[in-house]
């Protein structure tokens, strides 16, 4: 283990708190600005996100409890976002899964969906697209964007256990 590695683990709350919040708030704000440039989310994409719509906030509120809260408020606090983000690193698994076909995804967005009926069904078409769960869009260093959630998800989720379990241990 290089040292940095090792000084980014034994982080104190404070900076734990402040790490988790700003990694996950890049990680949502990378997947809007890949949207603002056209790489459409998938519906297992959107739900991947909402666990990062409750972790940034829930970082935020870790973050002032450790400036003021009592060890076990803020032992609660970390291992509560890490209970977020492991299930977020588990649905961020399961989307790179159906992408690489080793299971099957909902059939809402891996098999084939026409708008719904009414109206004049030829001009709907026109402006209908389905975005299929089980294609990538875009590989970075060979990972889908579903997978580095994955990976990041799967970091946070370390950094707030070993936080919370720090916190339970160690004075402060």
């Amino acid at each position: 283990m290089n040292a940095a590695f090792a000084k980014l683990w034994r982080l104190p709350p404070l900076e734990s708190a402040v790490l988790i919040g700003f990694a996950a708030s890049v990680t949502i704000a990378g997947a809007w600005i890949f949207e603002a440039f056209g790489i459409l989310p998938c519906e297992l994409c959107l739900k991947q996100r909402q666990p990062y719509y409750f972790g940034v906030p829930l970082a935020l509120i870790v973050t002032w409890i450790t400036l003021r809260g009592p060890r076990g408020l803020i032992t609660a606090g970390f291992a509560a976002l890490a209970l977020v983000f492991a299930g977020s690193a588990a649905f961020g698994a399961y989307h790179a899964g159906v992408e690489w076909g080793f299971w099957p995804g909902p059939s809402a967005c891996t098999g084939s969906s026409l708008p719904a009926a009414g109206g004049n069904l030829l001009e709907q078409l026109k402006d209908f697209r389905v975005v299929r769960c089980d294609e990538v869009a875009i590989r970075i260093l060979g990972l889908s964007l579903a997978g580095w959630n994955a990976v990041i998800s799967l970091g946070i989720t370390a950094l707030a256990a070993r936080a919370a379990y720090g916190s339970s241990t160690e004075s402060q």
